[in-house]
């Protein structure tokens, strides 16, 4: 099949796909004589799997990985599972973070007034050096 119809039966874009075969996630499929690329079901398989795992948030190293774990399945899945279990707890670790920043700009723009820039409470605390998370 063609990029178009690979993108299309995968969901994943055009030029993703090129990206994705630049930086070896995706083998550079073969080429017909007029040197379109040719796609195998194989392929699209790989970038639903790819497409899936950046859904997830897996970084494309974190997906290189996971893509070597699965060409073995006689593998015990411990290392999937540790891989997995790190990046739920990075996550984790992010939404705490983003819900300490939620927080503090929402307590920012609380005691914002409305008044002259000059005096504007959101401005200030812009200037000030950040303090450290608990």
């Amino acid at each position: 099949m063609k990029i178009s119809d690979a993108a299309a039966a995968s969901g994943c874009h055009l030029e993703t796909i090129r990206y994705y075969e630049r930086v070896g996630l995706l083998p550079e499929p073969e080429r017909t004589r007029n040197r379109y690329r040719q796609y195998t079901d194989a392929d699209v398989e790989r970038l639903r799997f790819i497409t899936r795992g950046r859904d997830l948030g897996f970084s494309l190293e974190e997906i290189r990985s996971l893509l070597r774990l699965a060409q073995d399945p006689d593998l015990s899945c411990g290392e999937v599972d540790q891989l997995a279990r790190q990046h739920l707890g990075d996550i984790r670790t992010r939404i705490a973070d983003l819900q300490r920043m939620a927080s503090e700009l929402e307590r920012t723009i609380g005691a914002c007034h409305g008044g002259e820039r000059g005096t504007c409470t959101i401005l200030e605390t812009l200037r000030q050096p950040a303090t450290s998370a608990p």
